[in-house]
């Protein structure tokens, strides 16, 4: 039964990424490669299993692994495992609302997009990041040789970043790259995909991704993808309450 719903969910990617694709003379529908963009970085409910790396700019690095879940367009929850100092934080995103509980607290707090619980580059909304297509309309797009380029502008002044650039391969739809920009136009970040990897179930995608800061020059941060795997969750999982208990889902 796995096998079969393994080979159904390969075929229904393979439908949903030939129609995105025009034939000659057709021109591209954005909406539909941003939303292919997104199944094919990860199922749209899943769970995996992450690192992330800060990098100082005299080389010293601190590193943390989160298991995380995820739901439909508007539900997510991280789990710190390391290090030990971190071990039992979970944070809470529903649409832009996020939080974090600590045990020590006992209670979750409100925290923001533009806030990193981690230090280094990656924000809150990096760490918590939902579909592209949830957060971002697509202002125009275009073809030059293997690349496809995305702009992209933010559904609300929520949003972490006003608008996005992203490059995205022709052959594959994942995207290579994503400049970040501010509502003033200026380059908050350059986000960088990299080392595709078959996670099974038919998900081929990139298993690194990198950033860098033109605002903090010589530092920056890494997340290692592992073990994405489709995964149904209850809306239960995804409240307040439960952030104390998401270990017991591992």
């Amino acid at each position: 039964m796995r096998n079969l719903r393994a080979g159904i969910l390969v075929t229904l990617t393979m439908v949903v990424f030939l129609a995105v694709l025009p034939m000659p003379g057709w021109a591209l529908d954005g909406a539909a490669v941003l939303l292919q963009v997104d199944r094919n970085l990860n199922p749209e409910t899943y769970e995996m299993y992450r690192k992330l790396i800060n990098i100082e700019p005299d080389g010293s690095k601190k590193e943390f692994v989160l298991y995380t879940i995820k739901k439909g367009q508007d539900k997510m929850v991280a789990l710190f495992l390391s290090p030990a100092s971190e071990k039992g934080r979970s944070t809470l995103r529903l649409e832009d609302n996020m939080w974090l509980y600590m045990p020590s607290v006992g209670k979750p707090l409100r925290i923001t997009s533009l806030q990193s619980i981690v230090g280094g580059v990656f924000n809150n909304s990096d760490i918590l990041r939902l579909d592209y297509s949830s957060e971002y309309d697509v202002e125009s797009i275009t073809e030059e040789d293997e690349q496809i380029h995305l702009n992209l502008k933010a559904k609300s002044n929520t949003v972490a970043y006003d608008h996005l650039e992203m490059e995205v391969d022709k052959a594959t739809l994942i995207p290579t790259e994503i400049r970040c920009f501010a509502t003033s136009g200026i380059l908050i970040k350059t986000l960088h995909y990299s080392k595709v990897k078959d996670f099974g179930n038919g998900l081929v995608r990139p298993s690194i991704l990198e950033t860098d800061s033109p605002l903090q020059k010589g530092y920056r941060s890494v997340m290692l993808f592992d073990g994405i795997t489709p995964r149904e969750f209850s809306d239960e999982t995804f409240t307040l309450n439960f952030l104390p208990k998401v270990e017991e889902l591992r």
